[in-house]
């Protein structure tokens, strides 16, 4: 069976960057018929929050990506700690006492060599005496896993064939000094002990993976299959990384950006396949392959949701937005109409807003230099009586015989002067609804 899992930390709000990861490991377990598991990463007890666990679900259950099951890695620590007494058993764990502004010198120093700047290796040579002398001055050190210096080779699913040398990356720190149990070595025994087949994750992860891959097969497991995915920038080609906090899922909502919307982007942004809107799952589903992604950093436009919205919203039908037309204070007997009037000239549903007040308050009439005297006559000639959609046509047939403008210079005025805006719905399904409602003033 294919399993696959989203492991966020509760450390703040979901933005498109998790999504993309969230979605795509969504999509090839649902895809398959398997199991999408919600695993929150909250081993930091300081910076995670439980708001923000309330927070990504919701986020979550907005655009209906429900998940099978929910794992906390809090509830979990025993299991990582009998991992890391395995690995100490194995001699593959040892304690290592510098502090940052020593690692940071040795950095220097190997660069300024011209040699990669990885972790020497010092801690192996402490005895038992200076570990206790050195514990007794800085307190406990951290715990780093010993990697088999050798090449780490897997089939990436969107990257191709990947090997990276273990000589040339640091032992990766899996405890901290304060016991904190780190992402490297939670992640590793989860995936294991849950039978995860499926990883997709960003393309910063891939050293990340590497190490992996050698901490599961010295516990016994399985490496599953990965995918890293390209990393977002930004329109121009910039970074995202400090933008992120502004483009949370929640912040989108609130722009009135539909899950649809942003389903359908994110779903194909970065592969072979056209972005179209999708409108339910299945469709969504149906044409996802994880190998039509490409490495290359994908663009993300927050912009490009608008469009996708507006196509969204604008096929609703009328009981599908009734509640929120209700609730401008629409008579119900109107709503239906102007839902019809106003449908095909909203971005988001915010936008029924200025239209209501419009037809509800009227609008500050525009009327451009020299159009005075032509507006004056024209409304001389509005037909009298209840308007229908042709009366429109009529009207401004009777405005041109009258004045002899054509075109744009006979309906635009016209436009501007009874809803105050060069552009919006069909003037003819304006006029008698805008009838009506001011009748009603």
């Amino acid at each position: 069976m294919t399993i696959t899992r989203f492991a966020p930390s509760p450390t703040g709000y979901i933005h498109v960057g998790n999504l993309r990861t969230a979605l795509m490991n969504w999509l090839i377990a649902r895809k398959a018929g398997g199991t999408f598991i919600l695993r929150i990463d909250d081993t930091d007890p300081v910076r995670s929050k439980e708001e923000y666990v309330d927070g990504l679900k919701q986020d979550l259950e907005w655009l209906g990506l429900h998940w099978d099951r929910v794992e906390r890695q809090s509830e979990r620590l025993d299991r990582y700690h009998e991992a890391a007494g395995k690995l100490r058993e194995m001699d593959r764990f040892y304690e290592a006492f510098e502090s940052p502004t020593e690692l940071d010198l040795k950095r220097k120093k190997q660069l300024n060599m011209g040699r990669p700047p990885v972790y020497d290796r010092a801690a192996l040579a402490l005895d038992d005496a200076e570990k206790d002398r050195l514990r007794a001055e800085r307190g406990p050190g951290v715990w780093r896993f010993k990697l088999r210096q050798e090449r780490i080779e897997w089939p990436d699913g969107i990257l191709g064939d990947i090997s990276i040398d273990a000589a040339s990356v640091s032992d990766p720190v899996l405890i901290r000094g304060d016991g904190q149990v780190l992402y490297t070595l939670a992640s590793v025994v989860d995936d294991t002990e849950m039978g995860v087949t499926d990883i997709v994750r960003g393309s910063d992860h891939v050293t990340n993976t590497a190490t992996q891959i050698q901490i599961i097969e010295a516990l016994g497991g399985h490496a599953p299959n990965f995918a890293h995915h390209s990393l977002l920038t930004g329109p121009q080609g910039e970074s995202l990384s400090k933008r992120l906090g502004t483009l949370s899922l929640r912040d989108l909502r609130e722009q009135g950006i539909q899950p649809a919307a942003l389903l359908s982007l994110m779903a194909r942004l970065g592969s072979a396949d056209p972005i179209e809107l999708r409108t339910d799952m299945e469709t969504l589903l149906g044409g996802f392959d994880i190998t039509r992604f490409g490495s290359a950093p994908t663009k993300f436009d927050v912009q490009d949701l608008f469009p996708l919205t507006a196509h969204y919203l604008q096929g609703l039908d009328y009981a599908e937005v009734k509640a929120r037309i209700a609730a401008l204070g629409v008579p119900d007997d109107l709503a239906t109409q102007f839902w019809a009037v106003t449908r095909g000239n909203i971005t988001t549903l915010a936008d029924l807003d200025a239209w209501w007040i419009m037809f509800r308050d009227g609008a500050e009439p525009v009327i451009e230099e020299g159009d005075a005297e032509f507006i004056a006559e024209a409304m001389t000639l509005l037909p009298e009586g209840p308007l229908d959609e042709g009366s429109w046509a009529s009207w401004t047939t009777a405005v041109k015989e009258a004045t002899g403008r054509r075109g744009k210079a006979l309906f635009m005025p016209l436009r501007k002067a009874l809803t105050g805006q060069a552009h919006g719905p069909e003037m003819a399904q304006v006029l008698p609804l805008l009838q009506v409602i001011r009748a009603r003033g």
